[in-house]
């Protein structure tokens, strides 16, 4: 009994960082409990900090939370547009190429207009529709339902989805950098989707901006050291100076790049 409710506890702790958050009811009904057994699992949940109670739902903590996309769309758009360009003179016409979620990789995207057949696997639907405007391009995404507003799909699903294809190049970001270089992401699903993208990939690019090195986020992923090439706007604090002396040539400064 008791291991069948820890791993009731774990479903739960897995759908509300997929989503960010679900009433009590739905979550009775996804697992077949009443929604007294429900409560009595958030009871104890909550006590860990991550997930909170609001008005008969349960959620993400806010520090646990990224900031919406839309804002983060909407900053260092400079920095962002001189990283996609460096992104994209990695790639050729005709390349096979896995781009993940985020508001870096969607610059991406648009910065690979002019590429033609392309094939792109992601699971990003606003990079899937900023390069489906070129039709000889292949587009391929996963089934399932769209995280709003970020339009974009997660979970264990996406993971199988990546697992079945092969690319020449896995363009992605993460949530945040530690000190050590560990990769750092909200929720463990992104983790598991981007370490697939990067093992299915001939060549990993990761993206990140300056304000990347140092960010908190729950979830641990890789390490900074295993990607193949890192492209950042500007260099990050002192402090992390021996990080970045030992990426040597496979960090790209993009706002210093010719």
């Amino acid at each position: 009994m008791a291991s069948k409710s820890i791993r009731r506890r774990d479903l739960i702790q897995q759908v509300v960082q997929e989503r960010g958050g679900v009433s009590v009811g739905a979550l009775a009904e996804m697992l077949g409990v009443s929604t007294q057994t429900i409560r009595r699992d958030l009871d104890i949940l909550c006590d860990g900090g991550s997930l909170h109670r609001a008005h008969g739902r349960i959620e993400l903590a806010e520090d646990h939370l990224n900031t919406p996309f839309e804002q983060r769309a909407g900053t260092n758009l400079v920095g962002k547009r001189a990283i996609a360009e460096v992104a994209a003179a990695q790639i050729p016409d005709g390349a096979t190429l896995f781009i993940s979620i985020g508001s870096t990789v969607l610059s991406v995207a648009r910065a690979l207009h002019r590429r033609k057949e392309l094939t792109v696997i992601t699971n990003n639907l606003s990079v899937a529709m900023s390069l489906s405007e070129e039709v000889s391009n292949r587009i391929i995404v996963p089934g399932g339902e769209i995280r709003l507003p970020d339009r974009d799909f997660i979970g264990e699903e996406v993971v199988d989805f990546f697992a079945r294809y092969r690319a020449e190049f896995a363009i992605f970001g993460t949530a945040g950098i530690d000190a050590d270089g560990g990769l750092l992401e909200f929720h463990r699903a992104e983790v598991r989707v981007s370490e697939r993208m990067r093992r299915n990939a001939q060549k990993s690019i990761l993206l990140i901006d300056r304000s990347k090195f140092g960010r908190h986020a729950p979830a641990a992923g890789g390490n900074v050291s295993e990607v193949d090439l890192v492209i950042c706007d500007r260099p990050p604090p002192p402090e992390f100076s021996e990080l970045v002396d030992g990426l040597g040539q496979h960090i790209v400064f993009a706002e210093d790049a010719d």
